[in-house]
């Protein structure tokens, strides 16, 4: 019985996804709203906030892909009607994961000095970031243990309970960041940056804490350790390793496109910090679509339904651009509101204003690299993703990010080299998906 492919099953996984995945780019950007309205030294906080957060990203994204890895497996398992014999490799993947993030964790605090230096941050806003990055690391586990366990859920076709750690996550966030960050007269006084960093770290362990809730009484998976080691552990970890490798590329042009605002001068980077912000949050808004063909792809591959994959992904493509024509229409309609909600500061909103355009135009090329991203990752490619992400660095991006510096182009230069980045990751994806799968259809 081949599977039947409808815009209900697809959005019942893509909308709750698409909550849960803005859970953490959502928290960055309460605090870079809230810190960059700070009426004392706001704008050292935003760029120090920008900084920070950038890093963190970075980590979190390259040691959170074994999330998509044990997705992936997990639906393909499903997929093809072998669900219990998967049930003890997501406490192996979790134990693993865990141990790695501690160990990153513990590598970057004895050197958090010499990091920020690296960015180019100097003064009050290196200041700011040791103080900042100081709160908020011990959260960095607490989010790759909340990921993991939203990869689970994931992969047996569940995007409701990671979408309720997140709304909690969130409101939390933006509760705690008004309390710590303006203070509560004759009660608590102000903490301003420090206080957005607890507030964060806060959130994190609550959302850890419903995670490992929720997977012990919704699901039939424990956290004891078994042995012997899974024999699916070994693919976990090549593919892991893969999406590693490709985190590392990504992150390079993310901390590349920070280090050379941050160089520009402080209104410049805290113009950067709010476009990356947008840019994160519409790419875990379009990301819901991913989710949806990362889980459903694994499941059908498992299947060898290979007309439901086609159709798959012909769906969720059109679906993306819908959203991201809508975020696009959003963008130009409150353009300058958006720069106000972020920052008072006249030359940093002038500085915003003169490259949020890109930001926007540049969504329907995100839409396409994104969905096709989550696709291949559902469907086990990690290699060809490595390999596309490594090309699209090293052959577009950087070499794009340095012409721009050369004509002077500034932050618009950065922004440029962005959007060539996402089209050739979208391109390039697209071209190898229909030349893999399209002769596998029987219709």
């Amino acid at each position: 019985m081949k599977n039947t492919i409808t815009f209900k099953d697809i959005n019942k996984l893509a909308i709750p996804a698409t909550i849960a995945g803005i859970a953490e780019p959502l928290l960055s950007i309460t605090d870079t709203a809230i810190v960059g309205n700070i009426e004392v030294e706001g704008i050292e906080s935003l760029a120090a906030a920008g900084i920070v957060g950038s890093f963190l990203s970075m980590l979190i994204w390259i040691l959170g892909q074994t999330r998509s890895a044990i997705s992936a497996i997990i639906s393909q398992y499903v997929g093809a009607g072998k669900k219990e014999a998967i049930k003890s490799l997501p406490a192996q993947a979790i134990y693993l994961n865990i141990g790695l993030s501690i160990l990153i964790l513990l590598s970057t605090i004895f050197i958090v000095d010499d990091i920020f230096r690296f960015l180019n941050a100097t003064g009050k806003i290196l200041e700011y970031c040791i103080s900042y990055y100081s709160i908020r690391v011990w959260g960095f586990p607490l989010t790759l243990f909340t990921f993991a366990v939203m990869g689970i859920f994931r992969g047996l076709q569940n995007t409701f309970y990671p979408m309720l750690i997140a709304i909690v996550g969130a409101v939390l966030n933006v509760f705690l960041d008004y309390i710590f960050v303006y203070g509560i007269t004759g009660i608590l006084e102000p903490m301003y940056l420090e206080g957005a960093a607890w507030a964060s770290l806060i959130a994190q362990a609550v959302m850890a804490i419903m995670a490992f809730i929720l997977l012990l009484t919704k699901t039939t998976i424990r956290l004891k350790p078994e042995l012997p080691l899974h024999p699916e552990l070994g693919r976990l970890i090549i593919m892991s390793l893969n999406l590693f490798v490709r985190a590392l590329a990504l992150n390079i042009a993310l901390i590349l496109a920070v280090r050379e605002a941050t160089a520009l001068g402080d209104k410049y980077i805290g113009a950067h910090t709010i476009a990356i912000n947008l840019w994160l949050f519409s790419a875990f808004f379009i990301d819901g679509y991913a989710a949806a063909g990362n889980i459903m792809g694994g499941k059908l591959l498992g299947s060898k339904d290979y007309d439901g994959l086609f159709l798959l992904a012909k769906k969720i493509m059109i679906y993306g651009v819908l959203v991201s024509l809508l975020l696009m229409t959003l963008g130009f309609i409150f353009y300058t509101p958006i720069g106000t909600f972020f920052s008072n500061d006249i030359p940093v909103l002038n500085a915003f204003y003169g490259i949020f355009f890109i930001v926007i135009l540049g969504q329907p090329i995100n839409s396409i690299a994104f969905i096709f991203d989550g696709l291949f990752k559902g469907l086990g490619e990690m290699k060809y993703l490595r390999n596309t992400l490594l090309a699209a660095t090293f052959l577009g991006f950087i070499p794009a990010l340095f012409i721009g510096k050369y004509f002077g182009l500034e932050l618009q230069g950065i922004w440029i080299a962005f959007t060539l980045w996402m089209f050739i990751r979208g391109g390039a994806l697209v071209i190898e998906f229909k030349r893999k799968f399209m002769p596998l259809r029987t219709v």
